[in-house]
């Protein structure tokens, strides 16, 4: 049977191509290459605008991972009279931007060389996508010795084929005559076999190879294969070190507190500054751990995070059970039993002897006390004690070990004992497996922990870890030309019309037409941000505004989203009329439904779902992804990020428990539109989890965010109820820029959490982060390219518009993130967003402008330099000063070059003191360390605010005497530059007169005297020693001071 999903290539039309055939025309046809599969459309004479709109179709293999593949478009022309073919530009389409059909959009491409001496001009238009339903149109395949004859299929040849055998063959395509072909033809059709045949000999095996490489193990363990190879003898050696030692503090009871930190609104003014620092953490990771059994030594896949061990059980079903004395079924459950850990699986209640579980229990290995494991089956009782059906015994130094990426475990048949421990057989099998393993398990996210055996009920799921994927987001945007036929329910009055559409919650109005008729036009934008799977609908309505509290609806339509053209670059769609009635359901201009209505209004409307914007639902100032909508224009991965979250240390206790301070710890990371979250960690204050997760990198320039948080969903009365919230615990960012490539960074970094009663650090978190770049000529090609797709720059959105937009996407994504099971609650998506981030602070309004002064600081440093080498301060360095100005003045070629390599020294002087970690947050920078109690809770106050008109008062007048400096230093700043203005506007005839008359005198001693005469004059003078200096103004700042300014026209 063949394979009947395909991948379409649907070539439609070129434009603008280069003449080939020496009469300033060409016959063009293309020829696609995917996967070694060569298919071509039939050839068009004598047209550089052709057009094909044919489909090619290739087989398509969905269980291979073509991740990195790509498809190679190449449009020929084709000679005569002289067999062969001139190149006339090519395409490369990696095949991660194909798209499903029916997602597919038309896209124009920019015909690109092959090689230096190629000559290329034009584009063309293609649509590609994966069709699960298209019927094999593939003729079967012509052997060797078969010209080539297709004309109007597409047909598959073997690459196998020479180049002069498919050149021969294509020449039967067409049957008029051409001119015949110039001398460079003829070369590029040389080049272009050599270059093809290099193809096939290098480039090949090369992709190969660069695939393999990148992306065969998402954890590549390269400091741990360094470090055995440098120390052969120590790899060799057996290791000594038990699971019991992996982490060195201390044990702590369940009821035992930290020594500090016990109440987390305590003040942390008095706090050494050094615990707010980056530590950098000595741990072995990835550790490589010994096989008893069989004598081999096994290596995990997580080499950023310490191996933790764990008793995996696998419970599947079980059969052949003895039925009930009273029922004649039974109801069995499973008992895993490990020391004093119980684990027990559901009961089924439906009177079966065939039961099926399939659950996996895990035991962390340091806390096993026992030397074997016991399974039992029961049967449920509803009265009584519940019956033993039997059990399994297990060694624990007889169980196998197992390290992805070997194959899981495969379960096995086990004949009951009886319970009693005589060694005697009972009726009924059970079918399990038992192993040894680590975190990286493909088990272990779904597997019940026997150290969460506390929770019951829905906060068995809220406790798991789990990766999250933000819903695609789109910008909808809505072109609201005009309206036809608007008629009032009042015929004696023109309306006052206005449109108003609404996306779900997000409701945006036109303006009101300012004319006052019933043929309106606005030519107006309303943009919206919608999520696929496109729930809501578009409702478009035309009201009239009768009274300022009275809206009357002329006319309403109800659209769906998936009639919308989407848009991948700046091109104008096709606009439409739509048919307005009173209940909203319209039909489109055209509709044989129309011919119901008698009259209909109607409005004209351009409508697109926009592909080329990249949805912005985080700050620009800390983005961590800039892709656009449209899989299509995504670009190929420059590196790979991998973050191995290892625990927390000293967590401050978030809630209560049984009379003692308790904290329930998860850590979420969200990079891209990727989230991860980690299982919830119980009643523990220095939580390890130990997970590692990986991100594929689009710009280093991004930045990724980690949170901890407080679980207060477990189920239970301590943990709170279903309105609870889950509590910040802290926050951490990193910019991947700031890291170097393929170095493990192993950090601990301090959380801190600005509350109402000041700065508190709440614990510290510790993390290991290694950015691996792919190629080093791609990362520097995105530094030279902008941070965003083209669209935000062609047709860019107001700040109004983006402060708008981003609200609606950060509420989309949590709303679609907390349907999610577990649900990555509201609280967590907004905190790790930023949600917050504009609103005002005083305490942010006086970091940036601190910010601001740090850097003019420097240029501050350099006047008060030079100032002091004009009073000769210090003698040496103003003579020092005086040479190097004649020598630049002498020659002035030498002032760049001398900036520049003055530079580069500093860059690398520099170098000695570069940060050895990545930056973290800075609660000096913050001003957190010096804010007023008054001033945070203004910060930490609701809007509209909440408190009482006497603080709020007070507040707006601080406000008001902060704004009146504020405008003063803009007044200042405004008259210096009307003073400039008002050198040549005549508003001071005296001032103007002398100054055209200095500009005058000006010109014609430059033009008489050398440039350098007069810059080294007026170097000199303004060099020039303090006995020869006056202690009043200059000139030119009296002559300056005096110029008018607007500033005695303000009322």
């Amino acid at each position: 049977m063949r394979n009947t999903t395909k991948l379409v290539v649907h070539v439609v039309d070129a434009q603008n191509l280069l003449p080939r055939d020496g009469q300033g025309s060409a016959s063009p046809f293309v020829e696609v290459d995917f996967l070694n599969q060569l298919s071509r459309t039939r050839t068009v004479p004598k047209s550089l605008n052709p057009v094909w709109n044919q489909k090619l179709y290739f087989d398509y293999d969905h269980r291979v991972n073509h991740h990195n593949q790509h498809i190679e478009v190449t449009v020929y022309h084709q000679r005569r009279p002289v067999p062969g073919r001139s190149f006339l530009g090519r395409v490369k389409i990696f095949f991660s931007n194909i798209v499903y059909e029916r997602d597919q959009v038309y896209q124009r491409f920019t015909l690109e060389k092959k090689s230096l001496l190629s000559s290329v001009k034009g584009e063309i238009g293609l649509e590609f996508y994966i069709s699960l339903s298209e019927k094999d149109q593939t003729f079967p395949l012509p052997s060797p010795l078969e010209p080539y004859t297709s004309q109007t299929q597409a047909s598959l040849v073997p690459f196998s084929r020479t180049q002069e055998d498919i050149a021969d063959s294509e020449t039967e395509d067409s049957r008029e005559s051409f001119a015949s072909a110039q001398q460079e033809d003829l070369t590029d059709s040389a080049s272009e076999c050599v270059e093809d045949k290099r193809k096939e000999e290098d480039t090949e095996p090369v992709q190969k190879l660069h695939r393999q490489e990148v992306f065969a193990r998402p954890a590549p363990m390269h400091s741990i294969r360094l470090r055995s190879r440098e120390n052969p003898q120590e790899a060799n050696q057996p290791q000594s070190r038990g699971a019991n030692q992996l982490h060195p503090q201390q044990p702590r009871g369940p009821n035992q507190l930290p020594p500090h930190n016990t109440n987390h609104l305590e003040s942390y003014g008095d706090t050494d500054p050094e615990d707010f620092k980056v530590e950098d953490m000595n741990l072995e990771l990835g550790e490589r751990w010994p096989n008893t059994n069989v004598g081999e030594r096994f290596t995990g896949t997580y080499d950023l995070v310490e191996q933790m061990y764990y008793l995996y059980v696998r419970v599947v079903k079980a059969k052949d059970l003895p039925p009930g004395l009273i029922t004649g079924g039974c109801d069995p459950y499973v008992e895993v039993k490990l020391g004093n850990y119980k684990g027990r699986t559901k009961h089924f209640d439906r009177k079966t002897t065939l039961p099926e579980w399939n659950q996996v229990f895990a035991f962390t290995k340091e806390r096993i006390q026992s030397s074997v494991l016991e399974v039992f089956v029961k049967d449920k009782e509803t009265l009584g004690r519940d019956d033993f059906l039997g059990k399994v015994v297990f060694d624990l130094n007889e169980i196998p070990t197992r390290v992805p990426p070997n194959s899981p475990l495969a379960p096995q048949w086990y004949r009951l004992e009886d319970w009693r421990g005589e060694g005697k057989a009972v009726r009924g099998e059970i079918m399990l497996a038992v192993w040894m393993g680590t975190q990286a398990d493909e088990a272990f996210p779904e597997a019940w922990h026997a150290d969460s055996a506390s929770v019951h009920g829905e906060g068995v799921f809220n406790i798991r870890s789990k990766v999250y994927v933000s819903p695609k987001l789109w910008y909808l945007r809505v072109n609201v030309i005009e309206a036809q036929d608007m008629i009032p329910s009042d015929r004696n009055r023109l309306p006052d019309v206005f449109v108003k559409a609404n996306v779900g919650m997000q409701i945006l109005k036109t303006k009101i037409c300012p004319v006052k008729t019933t043929n309106p036009r606005w030519n107006e934008d309303l943009v919206f941000v919608v999520a696929e799977p496109f729930e809501e609908q578009l409702v478009i309505s035309v009201e009239d505004r009768v009274h300022t509290s009275k809206d009357e609806v002329i006319g309403k339509i109800s659209l769906p989203m998936n009639v919308f053209e989407k848009r991948l670059d700046h091109r104008p769609v096709h606009s439409r009329w739509f048919n307005l009635d009173k209940y909203g359901n319209g039909v489109l201009e055209g509709d044989p439904r129309r011919k119901e209505h008698k009259f209909s209004s109607r409005i004209h409307l351009r409508i697109c779902l926009e592909g080329g914007y990249h949805v912005m639902d985080e700050s620009t100032m800390y983005i961590s992804d800039t892709r656009p909508t449209a899989r299509q224009l995504w670009k190929q991965p420059v590196g790979m990020l991998e973050i191995g979250i290892l625990g927390a240390q000293g967590l401050v206790p978030m809630k209560l428990k049984d009379g003692r301070g308790s904290t329930n710890a998860y850590c979420v990371a969200k990079y891209g539109q990727k989230w991860v979250r980690t299982r919830t960690i119980l009643d523990s204050l220095s939580p390890r989890w130990n997970e590692q997760y990986t991100w594929e990198v689009y710009d280093p320039c991004t930045v990724v965010t980690l949170g901890v948080f407080d679980n207060c969903h477990l189920g239970s009365p301590q943990s709170g109820n279903g309105v609870s919230r889950d509590a910040r615990i802290g926050k951490v960012r990193i910019r991947l820029s700031t890291l170097e490539a393929h170095k493990i960074y192993t950090h601990s970094f301090p959380l801190l959490v600005l509350q109402p009663h000041g700065l508190k650090k709440t614990g510290d978190l510790q993390i290991s982060v290694r950015f691996t770049t792919l190629s080093l000529a791609n990362i520097i090609y995105n530094y030279g390219h902008p941070l965003l797709p083209k669209m935000h720059y062609i047709f860019p959105f107001t700040v109004n518009q983006v402060d708008g937009l981003r609200y609606q996407a950060m509420n989309i994504v949590a709303t679609r993130l907390g349907r999610a099971e577990p649900p990555l609650r509201k609280e967590v998506v907004e905190y790790m967003l930023d949600v917050d981030s504009h609103m005002w602070s005083m305490r942010r309004s006086k970091a940036n402008f601190f910010r601001i002064m740090s850097l003019l600081s420097g240029y501050f440093l350099v006047g008060k330099w030079l100032e002091d080498v004009c009073n000769w301060r210090y003698p040496v360095t103003s003579v020092l000063v005086h040479v190097l100005f004649l020598i630049l003045v002498m020659y002035p070629e030498l002032i760049f070059p001398t900036m520049f390599l003055y530079m580069f020294f500093i860059g690398l002087w520099n170098f000695k003191s570069r940060p050895r970690h990545p930056p973290h947050m800075d609660m000096k920078l913050s001003l957190a360390e010096a804010v007023g109690p008054d001033e945070l809770d203004e910060e930490f106050d609701t809007f509209p605010t909440s408190r009482s008109q006497d603080l709020v008062r007070l507040r707006y007048d601080r406000l008001r005497s902060v704004a009146g400096r504020i405008q003063t230093v803009v007044g200042d700043i405004a008259a210096q530059g009307e003073r400039v203005q008002s050198l040549l506007s005549w508003r001071d005839p005296r001032a103007t007169s002398l100054f055209i008359l200095f500009c005058l005198a000006a010109s014609v001693v430059l033009y008489a005297m050398p440039f350098k005469a007069i810059t080294l004059a007026g170097g000199l003078y303004y060099l020039r020693h303090p006995k020869f200096r006056s202690k009043l103004p200059s000139l030119p700042s009296n002559f300056f001071k005096r110029l008018p300014s607007r500033i005695d026209s303000l009322l």
